[in-house]
């Protein structure tokens, strides 16, 4: 029996939108039976799949889905929804329909992805002008458009949500196509090639959180292969990496344009070669299996280049003397109450901040969760907010910031694989580039295989690097030492890695080491680099310095005034 309010977990909007013989294998065509000669027009040529709810004609050689659906997954924020009008959403004209026919595309699939024109303000004319009007709709809805006027200026509705172009396209089928652009998304179309879907608003070299992938994986969790059809330039090639980074290397699928720059191009080429592209997608190459092409990209450019910089927190006195790349994880020592976590949580914003980054914190200490997502408030608020300040301009500026960067993992039992297995939900949800476990030990391996010290810690970390890698995200774990030695003088000792349980294994497995110790006399705290795998990333025994401001809970780099600017400095001897 039929399922006619559900079909691959979308709640069905319109079942059998095209009237078709519900129940039946087989069937006309609702896209070309109608055109054919009259002899032919109830012939069955279309193949029907119910429990898909997809349709493959043998003549026109298309497939089309049986029924649309009402939205699936979604946010609880509140967005700006466009209006819908005859007056303002007209038919696209005879003027405009050249121009799509100059592209290669066909007033059919104007019609199709349901394409319009009428006036709008643009901003980089500061005026109103004749704009063909890219609608997204999920479902019946309106969610964004993306206008376009003919000296190619964009602009999507300011406050709108973020969402594929198209994105309903892909219900049923087990595969689609993503490529750069509303016009590549009407080449792939005309092609005959309906499942495929754009990002709306291009690729950025420094900026692919892809929040609209948030708002739409759900859609992606029947993909069994994702063709990845973006631009063919540094910022297509930056947008390709965290697709697949966030879909998964095991689905994506990439295609080489060769000289032309994307799918649009290709098809005022020959629609013939365009379709020859998609056909022959590769699979991203396997994991752990490297041959010399997959890398020759890269060899070429540290050849040219040197080493890339790896990634800072903006802090000067820090940025001198450490930084890191992602696929990476630091270990993070001190004391108790020197201040590691604070320390751990200034640098989490500084990647946030001066990198895009997104973070997932898994911080059993911080409970309850409030505290330290105030600390957090804090630091990026530059001071202490009052109840006066709840509801301001300001902090609906900082709290939508936390909301849209920082996510706690909360868990009744937090056990290394639960919050592994929530850092990658987050990964491909929220697309984290960073995750903290502070501290080690509240976070225990509930699957080790052994009670041995050494064997527990060795294994602990080998299953954070193989996620560091797997998703290309920075891990920093902080970890106390077991135990406090004091000097001659009574004062308590730096620790080093060493002094963590199963101290040995922490210093040769870690990529990177960080020393933060407290020095209550001077009031000041030390941040010591304890470890750095790479030379180019920083310095070994590296020494910086901080003062704590209280009020809104950060460190300020200290500046050494004993230091005589007027005489050599050690290195400077000639």
């Amino acid at each position: 029996m039929l399922n006619t309010v559900e079909v691959n977990g979308f709640l069905v909007e319109n079942f059998n939108q095209y009237n078709l013989q519900v129940g039946k294998a087989e069937g006309v065509c609702p896209l070309c039976s109608h055109q054919r000669k009259a002899e032919n027009k109830n012939k069955k040529c279309a193949s029907y799949d119910w429990e898909r709810g997809l349709g493959t004609c043998h003549n026109c050689n298309k497939t089309f889905q049986l029924h649309t659906y009402q939205r699936k997954g979604g946010t609880d924020k509140e967005y700006v929804r466009p209006s819908y009008s005859p007056e303002t959403h007209k038919t696209v004209e005879s003027k405009a329909l050249e121009w799509f026919k100059s592209r290669g595309i066909s007033k059919k699939t104007v019609q199709d992805l349901h394409i319009s024109e009428g006036m709008e303000y643009m901003p980089q004319l500061s005026a109103e002008t004749n704009t063909i009007k890219f609608n997204y709709m999920i479902g019946d809805q309106l969610i964004n458009i993306k206008y376009r006027d003919g000296r190619k200026n964009f602009k999507l509705v300011k406050g709108a949500e973020k969402v594929f172009y198209n994105i309903d396209s892909i219900i049923g089928y087990n595969w689609c196509v993503i490529v750069e652009g509303e016009m590549d998304v009407c080449a792939i179309h005309e092609i005959g090639i309906p499942n495929v879907i754009s990002v709306p608003n291009g690729a950025t070299l420094n900026h692919n959180n892809l929040d609209y992938l948030d708002n739409c994986i759900d859609y992606f969790a029947d993909k069994q292969k994702i063709i990845i059809a973006v631009d063919n330039d540094a910022a297509g090639i930056a947008l390709k990496q965290e697709l697949i980074r966030r879909l998964g290397p095991e689905v994506c699928y990439t295609v080489d344009f060769g000289e032309y720059k994307d799918a649009n191009d290709v098809l005022l080429n020959d629609a013939k070669t365009l379709i020859k592209i998609i056909e022959t997608a590769q699979p991203v190459p396997l994991e752990n299996v490297t041959t010399f092409k997959d890398i020759e990209d890269d060899l070429q450019d540290f050849v040219k280049n040197g080493f890339k910089p790896g990634f800072q927190i903006g802090l000067n006195n820090f940025d001198n003397i450490f930084s890191t790349y992602t696929s990476q994880f630091i270990t993070v020592t001190g004391i108790p109450s020197s201040g590691k976590s604070d320390f751990v949580d200034q640098m989490v914003i500084g990647y946030n901040i001066g990198h895009d980054w997104k973070i997932g914190f898994a911080s059993p200490e911080n409970a309850p969760t409030y505290l330290h997502a105030h600390k957090i408030m804090r630091k990026i608020w530059g001071g202490m907010p009052s109840h006066e300040d709840i509801d301001n301009d300001k902090w609906k500026e900082v709290s939508n910031h936390i909301n849209d960067n920082y996510f706690f993992i909360d868990l009744e039992v937090p056990s290394l694989e639960a919050v592994l297995r929530k850092g990658a939900e987050l990964v491909k949800r929220k697309g984290i580039k960073c995750l903290v476990i502070d501290p080690f030990n509240k976070i225990r391996d509930a699957n080790a295989t052994s009670a041995d010290v050494n064997t527990y810690t060795l294994e602990y970390l080998t299953k954070i690097e193989q996620f560091a890698k797997r998703y290309d995200v920075l891990v920093i774990i902080v970890a106390h030492p077991t135990k406090m030695y004091k000097d001659s003088s009574g004062k308590i000792e730096e620790p080093t890695m060493y002094n963590i349980k199963g101290g040995g294994e922490w210093y040769d497995a870690s990529y990177h080491g960080l020393l933060v110790h407290r020095d209550y006399e001077n009031k000041t705290t030390k941040v010591k680099v304890l470890k750095v795998k790479f030379q180019n990333l920083g310095e070994n025994g590296a020494e910086c310095f901080f003062t704590w401001e209280p009020k809104s809970g950060s460190y300020i780099p200290h500046i050494n005034e004993d230091v005589d600017l007027n005489n050599p400095l050690p290195w400077e001897n000639g």
